[in-house]
């Protein structure tokens, strides 16, 4: 049955370029202009929230896109009051697009008298009123339990399977994928049937937490390309080791495709200095001056996938169908194209 109204996009700070290169694609979609909801997120002198919407959304299908990034805090509280005042403004549904689910790294007690935020973050959600959740590689896959609401977890693999191929033509068989460490192997295999590459795994091992005392490579990497798939890379200390360590064990280049470039503190001088040739990151946090201005830094664009995964809600169709390649081929076609 198709819907009655037509989708409507509200953003908040954390990412409002990419919440207008959604709206972009959608209108490119839907053949008619699609814009951002009009609406203020301020904050008062003592840094409290607030929001204004100033246009009727009595009785329509809302899509609130926020990352929950840097700053976290702030950003979330944004987005349940963002959810607070469609859901008494009478939106009929409210859908919350999070590219970037902040605390997802706190999906488990790790030890004695330790909290599990990811699932404090799945309450405050749902009563905060939203009614599904579109979000991209979550962290950890059982968090979509967390919620008893519809979760829709896109996955960039296939993204980057299409970059890959478009920026490796030729040079295929070089290719190996590696994971950064033994919780990561299904990630990078999902990646490597993709573009049919050879997987390896670089295994690490701490002493304490945040310190890695050293690292090994599973796997035959000599005379390879590698390229190392994770989901986060946060201060890139793990992964400019890791990008040493393969190329002490005979690999010819590293590259890096990570879904979210959090890169905070040292990461971008660590990158730029390392033994890796280029790290790709997806835009689902806005990138900084910083991480756009570094040379060995590329950011691959998400806005017509989750365009696409918004129209397939709203229109009441599959949202899986976006995990194939053959699917975003051609609705990445500006940006690969075909032959």
């Amino acid at each position: 049955m198709p819907a009655l109204t037509e989708p409507k996009l509200i953003s908040g700070n954390a990412n409002l370029t990419l919440a207008r290169s959604i709206a972009r694609r959608m209108s490119m979609h839907r053949g008619t202009s699609v814009n951002l909801v009009d609406a203020r997120v301020e904050r008062f002198n003592d840094q409290e929230i607030f929001v204004e919407v100033f246009e009727n959304v009595r009785g329509e299908d809302m899509y609130v896109i926020q990352p929950t990034s840097n700053p976290a805090n702030d950003n979330l509280m944004e987005l349940l009051i963002m959810t607070d005042a469609l859901r008494r403004s009478s939106a009929s549904r409210i859908t919350a697009v999070i590219p970037y689910f902040g605390y997802a790294r706190q999906d488990r007690r790790s030890k004695a008298r330790t909290p599990i935020s990811a699932k404090l973050v799945a309450n405050l959600i749902e009563t905060a009123g939203i009614d599904r959740i579109l979000t991209l590689d979550l962290h950890a896959a059982q968090i979509q339990g967390f919620f008893d609401i519809p979760v829709d977890n896109l996955y960039a693999s296939p993204i980057f399977a299409l970059d890959i191929e478009h920026h490796f033509k030729g040079q295929m068989e070089d290719l190996m994928i590696i994971s950064p460490d033994v919780g990561g192997v299904a990630r990078a295999r999902e990646l490597a049937k993709r573009i049919n590459a050879p997987l390896a795994i670089v295994d690490k091992r701490r002493e304490k937490a945040g310190e890695v005392s050293g690292m090994t490579v599973i796997g035959d990497v000599k005379g390879r390309k590698c390229i190392i798939v994770d989901d986060i890379c946060d201060t890139a200390g793990t992964l400019c080791k890791a990008a040493e360590t393969l190329m002490e064990a005979g690999a010819t280049e590293v590259h890096s495709y990570i879904t979210h470039g959090v890169l905070s503190g040292p990461a971008v001088e660590r990158v730029q200095n390392s033994v890796m040739k280029s790290l790709v990151i997806t835009d689902s946090i806005e990138a900084t001056d910083k991480v756009k201005a570094a040379k060995n830094i590329r950011i691959v664009p998400t806005a017509p996938m989750f365009a696409q995964a918004i129209l397939n809600i709203w229109g009441g169709m599959s949202v899986s169908s976006l995990f194939e390649t053959d699917t975003l081929t051609p609705i990445y076609e500006g940006f690969y194209p075909r032959g």
